[in-house]
């Protein structure tokens, strides 16, 4: 390829050449002849004597003309010829300027099909190349900064609590036994959820880096379920919900991490238990096919509004925007199960209205984690 428009551009070069030698030629022609006319009239006329007709017959003199004449109109001939590819340069050799400069929506429109259209491709798409690296750069600065944020926020506000009541246990030993265990249990679960926020920010960090390698093996999705669901049995309990599992299969065995689906649907069953308090139940259902399965868990608490589940994935987003006790966190949840999801080959979407809301899981039945990372 680089060879063939190596070629296309030397024999264009070659052409204006051959083109700019002609026109020379065929003017040094038209001026030797009539030069001659002239100096032979001249013999004939009572000019012969003059000083013009000496300097037109000196052989000496006249050739060293035409050669000059000769080069200077070939060099303006090819000039002229060569100044469209001039300009050309010109404009790449100024993108080039301006993109060193940090502007990066420079681009020159690429012409023709040689050499300089191809460094004004490689020079666009460079130029393309490094805005997109200057926009994940801000985007990981901005994120960086919002995880820092995000962080100092939500492990600051149960850290502050535990500090204070632990406080109030070490300052006031004759407190009724029975405050003291009050304390105690209210600085227990803050502290449980402190842990919780942290184990959800490293394992986003390593999920969304790349950090965290897959254990594949055979998974009994049924099976999972109904273990997680019997591990949720005391929050159900707590919020007063009934839960249900439907299945239509007894037993569904799919290629899969076992820890990472368990804290897929961890998530999912967690985040259905916060916000779907009000809707009295949750359904988890598996719909088994021969390659696929597919996992839906539904609540029939608060309905998210449309414009907002594309957003629901996205890291620290909440549908509510309080960083309330019973729902706040970090935001995370919905965030690490998409990452799973998308580490398994699957997808997951969301929709929610006055029939529920529901998480809806695809995956595939054999999952080939090496294909899935070419």
């Amino acid at each position: 390829m680089k060879n063939d428009m190596s070629k296309r551009f030397h024999t264009r070069v070659m052409s204006n050449i051959l083109y700019s030698t002609v026109i020379t030629c065929l003017i040094e022609i038209f001026l030797i002849t009539n030069i001659g006319m002239i100096t032979r009239y001249m013999e004939k006329t009572n000019y012969s004597t003059s000083a013009l007709y000496g300097i037109l017959s000196s052989s000496t003199f006249m050739t060293m003309v035409y050669v000059l004449l000769g080069i200077g109109m070939f060099s303006i001939s090819f000039l002229l010829m060569q100044k469209s590819f001039l300009d050309y340069i010109s404009r790449i050799s100024a993108a080039m300027q301006n993109i060193s400069e940090g502007d990066f929506n420079t681009t020159v429109e690429v012409r023709g099909d040689d050499e300089f259209s191809t460094m004004a491709d490689n020079l666009n798409q460079m130029a393309h190349d490094l805005k997109e690296l200057m926009e994940k750069e801000r985007e990981a600065e901005r994120t960086k900064n919002e995880l820092i944020t995000n962080v100092a926020h939500d492990l600051r506000t149960p850290l502050t609590s535990i500090i204070g009541y632990l406080e109030l246990l070490s300052q006031k030993p004759d407190l009724p036994q029975e405050m003291r265990c009050k304390y105690i249990d209210i600085a227990y679960k803050k502290s449980r959820r402190l842990e919780k926020l942290i184990e959800d920010l490293f394992g986003f960090t390593k999920l969304n880096y790349g950090k965290m390698s897959m254990s594949v093996s055979q998974v009994d999705i049924v099976k999972l379920l109904e273990q997680l669901l019997e591990e949720f049995y005391p929050s159900f309990a707590e919020k007063n919900l009934y839960y249900e599992l439907q299945t239509n299969v007894p037993a569904k065995v799919i290629t899969a991490d076992g820890n990472l689906m368990a804290r897929l649907f961890d998530n999912l069953i967690n985040n259905a238990i916060k916000y779907g308090a009000e809707g009295k139940r949750v359904i988890v259902k598996v719909e088994a096919e021969e390659e696929t399965v597919q996992i839906s868990v539904t609540n029939y608490g608060y309905v998210i509004p449309e414009a907002e589940l594309p957003l629901l994935f996205n890291k620290f987003y909440r549908v509510e925007q309080s960083r309330s006790t019973n729902t706040g966190g970090t935001g995370l949840g919905l965030a690490i199960a998409k990452s799973i999801v998308d580490m398994h080959g699957g997808t997951i979407d969301v929709k929610s209205d006055l029939n529920g809301t529901v998480f809806t899981v695809r995956l595939q039945v054999h999952f080939d984690v090496n294909k899935e990372n070419l």
